[in-house]
C-alpha cells in the first residue's frame, strides 16, 4: 500500500512563535544579533513547493531569505538558524511530520534539530531545538 504524503505546499504566514529568542540564546547568538533576528523573524513568509517527498522551502524575512531543498530520507547540506554549516537528515516521524537531525560540520555547538508537521486543522507547525530549548512556530496557509 502506498503511503499518502501530506501536502506541505503553499505560502504560509506565521500565527504564533514561542521561545525563538531563547533558541538563539542557546545557540550562542549575541544579544544584539538576537534582537535583530527576533524582530526580523517576527513576520517570516514561508513558501513551500513539493514534488512527492522532495520539498523546497523558502523563508523570507526583512533581513534575509533562506532556501533549502531536500528529499525525505536523504542527507543534505543545510545551515543552522545561527548560520553554521551542517549535514541534515530528514525522515518521516509520523504520517504528517518530518523531523530532521542536524550535525554540525565544524565547531562544537548545541545539538540542533527541526521538525515540520501538518496538523489536522491544516496548520504548519515548525519546531526547532537547540539542546534542551524548544522553539515552536505555528503557520497558517495564505
Amino acid at each position: 500500500m502506498e503511503r499518502k504524503i501530506p501536502d506541505f505546499s503553499g505560502t504560509w504566514e506565521i500565527k504564533s512563535s514561542v521561545n525563538f529568542e531563547e533558541l538563539l540564546k542557546a545557540m550562542g547568538v549575541n544579544l544584539m544579533l538576537r534582537k535583530i533576528a527576533t524582530k526580523a523573524a517576527a513576520k517570516p513568509l514561508v513558501e513551500i513547493t513539493q514534488d512527492g517527498e522532495t520539498l523546497s522551502i523558502k523563508t523570507s524575512t526583512i533581513v534575509q531569505t533562506t532556501h533549502i531543498t531536500f528529499t525525505v530520507g536523504q542527507e543534505f547540506n543545510e545551515t543552522t538558524v545561527d548560520g553554521r554549516p551542517c549535514k541534515s537528515f530528514p525522515r518521516w516521524e509520523t504520517a504528517n511530520k518530518i523531523s530532521c537531525e542536524q550535525t554540525l560540520l565544524k565547531e562544537p555547538g548545541p545539538k540542533t534539530s527541526w521538525s515540520r508537521e501538518i496538523t489536522s486543522s491544516g496548520e504548519l507547525v515548525l519546531t526547532m531545538r537547540a539542546d534542551d530549548v524548544v522553539c515552536t512556530r505555528v503557520y497558517g496557509r495564505q
